[in-house]
């Protein structure tokens, strides 16, 4: 990390050109060091098919430039003009109803087709040209939330590739019969032409619907990947591209090439603390600063208003907390309030008429405090000895098959897992990643383990030290969105020294459980009922119910580690009682606690529920926002941040 980044997205191609200075000031006026452009102006650059016209936009850059004001430029094929969708018909998506979209809104290029491919290498191509050397860019967004909406493109293209995608898989078509378990039904496939894709409307096969998924996921990292190919060869730095909160399209697939993990959330006021998820995520992808490239100041909205609003400091702490947890870049949507359009009603740092709201101030006073801590956040990091497991894969096979009713695998993560660590730095991981480093690993829900290698990985780690805790759900599925025959789980029943003897993926309040060694322990949500072997011990059993008196938490040692495997939902003291950790210090729920250490050490405390909380600090410290020197007890005060020098 080199600079801390605040800024917001913006449009010069909406304003007369007038307007630009008076931004400028507003911009130098709030503490803002950069803007994103460029992201929509297919139109303003190519306004005619082969003629381009970058003039007002290099001239933005260079002003900005001039003024202390960085740039990150976008690629506009989220919204290629009317005249290439309407000139080449098949650029655009046909929905599940069969019916081509209209140019109406944005994201509406297919991802499959040549012709629509072809138009991005050409424009993004004379982008990289233009700006890939400029003064001032310093970094570049690939297209917009991309994503496969409505379940991706229907068209004959797209049919005709998810078909070959499945015959490169499987070679031949009984092998996808016998691994999708198509007998069931008498649904089997006689070729590779009669698999159609899943459609909305209809019943659909778990296998289906996850393959056409990855499918589409694939689509879009191939068409991420040729656009950063381009820009690469350019010689554009920190190319991303600018995602939202659910890893269905796999963040660690689609940033394979790129080099800055972006990252958009609309989160409302009363689920500010539950961001802290995604930032410990976001910062493993590339184990680097990651960049928030959009989120609300005061309201989301389309044609009118949406999402609530954010009371008085929320908008400060908003700003702060992806910074203290290892991002270096916060922009907002957008800087100035649209005049026309879809999002007419949605929220901004100034109106259209260029006036500040009262959470401007706040984004000021954010600007200015964090430039009195940038060069602690700058010479510190987030380094954590605990990880949880959130991964991609399991998101797509627990939404397609939940196996528990109305189960939702992210939330599930964030709410009875990530909450309990509001006091400890923990990193947020997908299967790909290493484990070196860590002393724990949690993996709740994970529901296919057999993946990159994991289960080799994960049984080595443990024999060198490592606690794995494990379940409930963890290794119930393979990729194919199938249960294993044999056993419950593919390998995690013999690892941890266990016969599974009942499973129960209903929650209910009959089942009551005890640690071995005395209190109670929550269980809920989803149960397993263990017998332990003579090399398991274990933690703790159930009371009531008809699962009494098997074990709901066993213990295996394996090597210098060990294997707890956990049947059921705990509570987050109960977690914290396995993972055996010290928190970061002493302080109360609504406080998040961010260890940074480096040339530079310290906490980062933020309040997140507005009211007031407290810290017990363990020395003296400096406040490096009031340069008050704390120790002891220190009162929090709704929505503060005290940023901890030790």
């Amino acid at each position: 990390m080199k600079k801390i980044y605040i800024g917001a997205a913006y449009y010069p191609e909406l304003w007369d050109i007038s307007e630009i200075d008076k931004d400028i000031e507003r911009c130098k006026e709030l503490g803002i060091n950069v803007l994103r452009i460029g992201e929509f102006a297919w139109s303003a650059v190519e306004p005619n098919e082969g003629e381009f016209d970058f003039e007002l936009f290099e001239s933005v850059v260079d002003k900005l430039y001039e003024n202390g004001i960085y740039t990150v430029m976008c690629t506009p094929s989220a919204t290629p003009p009317r005249w290439l969708m309407y000139k080449y018909p098949e650029t655009r998506i046909v929905k599940p109803d069969l019916v081509r979209s209209e140019v109406s809104s944005r994201c509406h290029a297919c991802k499959t087709s040549p012709v629509m491919r072809e138009k991005n290498r050409i424009i993004v191509t004379e982008l990289a040209k233009a700006f890939g050397d400029r003064k001032g860019v310093i970094g570049w967004q690939i297209d917009n939330e991309i994503y496969p909406y409505n379940e991706g493109c229907y068209c004959d293209n797209c049919k005709a590739a998810f078909r070959s995608y499945l015959k490169d898989k499987f070679a031949d078509i009984q092998k996808l019969n016998k691994a999708w378990g198509m007998a069931r039904w008498s649904l089997d496939y006689n070729s590779f032409d009669e698999i159609a894709p899943p459609y909305p409307d209809e019943w659909r096969h778990p296998s289906l619907r996850k393959a056409w998924w990855n499918f589409q996921c694939r689509q879009i990292k191939t068409y991420v990947d040729e656009q950063a190919d381009i820009l690469h060869k350019y010689g554009c730095k920190n190319v991303g591209t600018d995602m939202m909160i659910h890893n269905y399209l796999s963040y660690y697939d689609v940033n394979e090439k790129l080099d800055t993990v972006q990252f958009n959330h609309y989160n409302p006021a009363s689920e500010l603390a539950d961001t802290a998820f995604s930032y410990d995520f976001l910062r493993c992808v590339k184990d680097k600063p990651f960049w928030v490239t959009e989120t609300q100041v005061g309201w989301n909205g389309s044609e009118y208003a949406d999402s609530g609003y954010r009371p008085a400091g929320n908008c400060y702490v908003n700003t702060w907390l992806p910074i203290a947890r290892g991002g270096e870049m916060n922009l907002y949507w957008l800087f100035r309030a649209q005049k026309s359009g879809h999002e007419i009603g949605h929220g901004a740092l100034f109106n259209t008429a260029g006036r500040a709201y009262r959470i401007t101030e706040e984004v000021k006073r954010a600007s200015a405090d964090l430039v009195k801590c940038e060069k602690f956040l700058i010479e510190s990091a987030v380094e954590s000895k605990i990880a949880l497991h959130y991964s991609s894969t399991a998101e797509n096979d627990l939404s397609v098959a939940p196996i528990v009713k109305d189960l939702d695998y992210r939330s599930t993560v964030v709410k009875n897992y990530h909450r309990a660590f509001r006091h400890y730095n923990i990193d947020v991981i997908d299967t790909a990643h290493g484990l070196n480093g860590y002393d724990v690993l949690l993996s709740p829900f994970l529901a296919t383990v057999d993946e990159n290698g994991l289960k080799e990985r994960v049984t080595e780690w443990v024999k060198n030290g490592g606690t794995w805790i494990a379940g409930p759900m963890t290794d119930i599925m393979d990729e194919n969105v199938c249960r294993y025959v044999n056993a419950p789980h593919s390998f995690l029943e013999e690892l941890a020294g266990v016969y599974v003897k009942y499973q129960m993926p209903l929650d209910n309040d009959v089942f009551k459980a005890k640690w071995t060694n005395g209190g109670d322990c929550t269980v809920g949500k989803y149960y397993d009922a263990f017998e332990c072997s003579e090399s398991t011990k274990s933690l703790a059993r159930y009371t009531d119910g008809e699962f009494a008196p098997l074990s709901v938490i066993a213990e295996r040692k394996l090597g210098k580690g060990r294997v707890i495997l956990v049947g059921s939902v705990i509570s987050d003291t109960d977690i914290l009682r396995l993972v055996n950790k010290r928190p970061i210090a002493e302080a109360s729920e609504n406080v998040i606690l961010t260890e940074r250490t480096g040339k530079e050490n310290g906490i980062i405390a933020t309040e997140t529920e507005n009211k007031k909380g407290y810290i017990s600090l363990d020395g003296n410290y400096t406040d490096l926002i009031t340069g008050r020197t704390l120790s002891g007890k220190i009162e929090i005060e709704p929505y503060e941040v005290l940023v901890l020098k030790k």
